[in-house]
């Protein structure tokens, strides 16, 4: 009796390979996890877009509040500076306004020819130091009477003015730029009542004549 070795079914025992067919369905078909990926990335890049956006907002407000605080801060320094200035050109009038009668005396000496010798220069540098101040004085006789800048303290009637004129100054006037600290003190004149009605009289009369000869027919030609 022959001892047969158990034997095993080749076809049942070898194991399962797959096809071709079913790795390339295989490689076809992604997985769950692989589905569920880029839904993942797809959140994720609309959370960075939407923190992008709130950042650029946030820099975009920034900016705004830095550019309103860089146009005070230009105004706060402009106005400051107007400020020291109006400051410093109050500070200087009333010194030099403080300074005005010993000016007056210069002047009233000077006329009279008694700025000499030492009291001449001492003067002079005065004067010279006043006028580095800003200091200028104004009024000439002649010119025009401007309410803003004169104060009439005499007045007359002349012929010889059409207008009415700064015939004397008895003070000068100081300003400084366009600031007047004292106005010049003048004596003004006026024009004559009677040359004012005279040439509306002679206008009238020469008027007459000239209605008198068209209504006539003109002059009588010889």
């Amino acid at each position: 009796m022959t001892e047969e070795t158990p034997g095993f079914d080749e076809q049942s025992q070898q194991p399962d390979v797959p096809s071709d067919e079913t790795e390339s369905k295989a490689a076809a078909t992604p997985s769950a996890e692989e589905e569920a990926a880029p839904a993942g990335d797809t959140g994720q890049n609309a959370a960075l877009v939407a923190q992008l956006d709130q950042a650029r907002t946030a820099l975009g407000e920034r900016t705004t509040d830095l550019q309103r605080l860089q146009a005070e801060f230009q105004n706060y320094r402009r106005r400051v500076e107007r400020d020291r200035v109006a400051v410093k050109e109050v500070a200087v009038a009333n010194l030099l306004t403080e300074l005005l009668p010993v000016l007056d005396d210069i002047g009233r000496a000077r006329e009279h020819g008694e700025l000499v010798g030492g009291f001449k220069s001492v003067a002079e540098s005065l004067e010279t130091t006043v006028a580095k101040l800003g200091l200028q004085q104004f009024g000439k006789e002649g010119e025009p009477f401007d309410p803003t800048i004169h104060e009439a303290l005499m007045h007359s009637y002349a012929p010889d003015v059409t207008e009415t004129t700064c015939v004397a100054i008895l003070q000068p006037g100081y300003r400084i730029g366009e600031r007047t600290i004292r106005p010049a003190r003048v004596a003004v004149a006026e024009p004559q009542p009677g040359a004012q009605t005279a040439a509306p009289a002679e206008e009238s009369t020469e008027a007459q004549a000239d209605s008198e000869n068209k209504e006539s027919g003109g002059p009588d030609e010889g």
